[in-house]
């Protein structure tokens, strides 16, 4: 029976240990058809998705917006990795095409263009955005809605945003804050690393600190509080991105995508990227016991050996260590991913490597320092910095953002 009732023949999905939730969250996708803003009605859209653009149903956004009366759904937009994720890999760029499902076309947001054309938006007035974030400054679909607004204020479209649930929650929040000298398209503004905000949250901080001018509206979710993980909210986890896989990979992500900027193995091309991570070069047993000597909160090191299949050391042997989270809410991925990355250092210093540029985009500084926002993390491991010493300056800015800035562009309690 084809519904577009978003409560109709719901199943409520409850992974082992998530507490139960007696009434599922429902988000902007759900609600949009009940909640739509005036600039939608009647209107030609063009739709912004990924996989993970599905109702609590499993229905993917593509269908409900053709099956709606609201709008005219004219043209598909896709960010990195592809509208269903067909760019396995990272970094790797893809074509637009026409869908044939749908018979729209298809346009490429990762690629030589990475921001709407005003060719792209000629048949849309509205161009609504549904992609499931992971809550961390370096995951490229914000930096996509970011482009989308910029494109839509300067051609005088709006731009509607079906919020969805921070999986890591929308209360914590880690690392630095982004220096704009360090900008590029894993930070386009100034967030911290965990921002702890809502992707129709980052949006209202874009459009009031930087596009006053644009049409920017938010169907807001039903039953989120901010304190929930992904698990306690009813909701099917898809994949965002292929090397997202599970709530336990986005919950180490934030600190752990820094490793891209070395030449350590992040574990992609393992069944368990950015939970395993090592090189070729490396005992186990010695960095384990190295790391366990920082006594981070809320995780547990695994000493293991393992083989990528591809990416960074494809094929080769990895020793390394797999980090297992015993409490997520203690746990700071952050803290965490900058002790592996002192400790390999200051274990191997004439193996471990940063990698060098090209790297999403930026040609000229250094990867370490466009993911960190800065170039005082890789200074300091560089200069033998302790833990603790780093810590001071990134507590700093971190306080100063989430008391004085954050707060204004929160919609939830």
């Amino acid at each position: 029976m084809k519904t577009n009732d978003p409560g109709a023949g719901n199943a409520v999905f409850k992974p082992c240990g998530a507490r139960h939730v007696p009434r599922p969250v429902l988000t902007g996708l759900d609600l949009f058809e009940k909640r739509w803003p005036r600039v939608l009605r009647g209107a030609r859209a063009g739709l912004v998705v990924h996989p993970a653009s599905v109702d609590s149903a499993l229905s993917h956004a593509v269908d409900r917006f053709c099956a709606a009366k609201c709008c005219e759904l004219t043209a598909l937009f896709g960010p990195q990795h592809g509208i269903r994720g067909e760019t396995q890999d990272n970094m790797i760029e893809w074509q637009g095409y026409r869908d044939r499902k749908t018979d729209l076309p298809v346009h490429s947001l990762y690629g030589a263009v990475r921001k709407p054309t005003e060719k792209m938006l000629r048949d849309v007035d509205v161009l609504v955005v549904d992609l499931q974030d992971v809550g961390a400054r370096y995951y490229t679909f914000i930096w996509t809605l970011d482009l989308c607004m910029e494109a839509c204020a300067a051609l005088g479209k709006s731009v509607i945003v079906l919020d969805r649930p921070n999986p890591i929650n929308g209360v914590d929040s880690e690392g630095p804050v982004l220096d704009p000298e360090y900008a590029s398209f894993v930070g386009r503004k100034p967030l911290p690393v965990r921002h702890g905000m809502t992707i129709g949250e980052v949006g209202r901080y874009l459009r009031e600190l930087y596009y006053p001018e644009l049409s920017y509206h938010i169907i807001r979710m039903e039953g989120w509080q901010r304190g929930m993980w992904f698990d306690e909210t009813g909701l099917p986890w898809v994949l965002p991105s292929p090397n997202m896989p599970t709530l336990d990979t986005a919950i180490v992500y934030p600190g752990m995508c820094l490793l891209e900027g070395t030449m350590l193995s992040e574990g992609r091309g393992t069944t368990r990227p950015f939970e395993m991570f090592g090189a070729p070069y490396i005992d186990p047993d010695k960095l384990v016991a190295a790391l366990r000597e920082y006594r981070l909160p809320g995780v547990f090191f695994r000493p293991l050996s393992f083989r990528p299949t591809f990416q960074k050391h494809a094929e080769k042997i990895c020793g390394g260590a797999q980090m297992h989270v015993t409490d997520r809410s203690r746990f700071r991925s952050w803290e965490t991913a900058v002790a592996i990355l002192k400790a390999v250092h200051d274990l191997y210093p004439k193996r471990f490597a940063w990698k060098q540029p090209p790297y999403e985009y930026e040609t000229v500084r250094m990867p370490i320092d466009i993911l960190a926002g800065t170039d005082r993390l890789r200074r300091h491991i560089e200069s033998g910095t302790p833990l603790r010493d780093m810590q001071r300056g990134w507590l700093a800015q971190l306080k100063t953002f989430t008391a004085k800035v954050r707060p204004h562009f929160l919609l939830y309690e």
